[in-house]
């Protein structure tokens, strides 16, 4: 889906802030003939409990189905905080540029998965953690 399927309930809910700076880049990026899909933006509590019912059943355990996925009450997907691209020429195209718009990649073994950060505009993005479990956000 595109960041403008703002009657799909994954789009409609993010983050106004993150849902406008994805709009800009799509926008943007349109211009170089690039798409901008999302795979996954806004999840539901129960949603991202089955993801992780479904990684636990993948990974063996929860620590390590916990470098892919986190729980309802830490994933910044459930609060509408997170997006990740549907498409590897979308994500090049974030990976340098996106701090114009403030979107930055957040873990390195998720090249997929951004997340807004207001003060990277016109800066640089943070520093990636390795994986979520390193994302002290994630402890709670």
């Amino acid at each position: 889906m595109t960041v403008f399927a703002d009657a799909i309930p994954a789009v409609a809910n993010l983050d106004p802030d993150l849902f406008e700076a994805l709009r800009r880049a799509t926008t943007d990026a349109a211009d170089d003939g690039v798409e901008f899909y999302v795979n996954s933006g806004w999840r539901s509590p129960e949603y991202q409990d089955q993801l992780l019912r479904e990684a636990v059943s993948e990974y063996g355990s929860e620590e390590e189905a916990a470098r892919w996925v986190a729980t309802a009450t830490t994933s910044p997907h459930v609060s509408g905080g997170a997006s990740t691209s549907g498409r590897s020429v979308a994500t090049a195209r974030l990976s340098k540029p996106g701090a114009e718009y403030g979107l930055c990649q957040i873990y390195r073994n998720e090249p997929w998965h951004y997340e807004l950060r207001t003060d990277a505009i016109g800066r640089r993005c943070p520093q990636m953690y390795a994986d979520p479990t390193q994302d002290p956000r994630m402890q709670q």
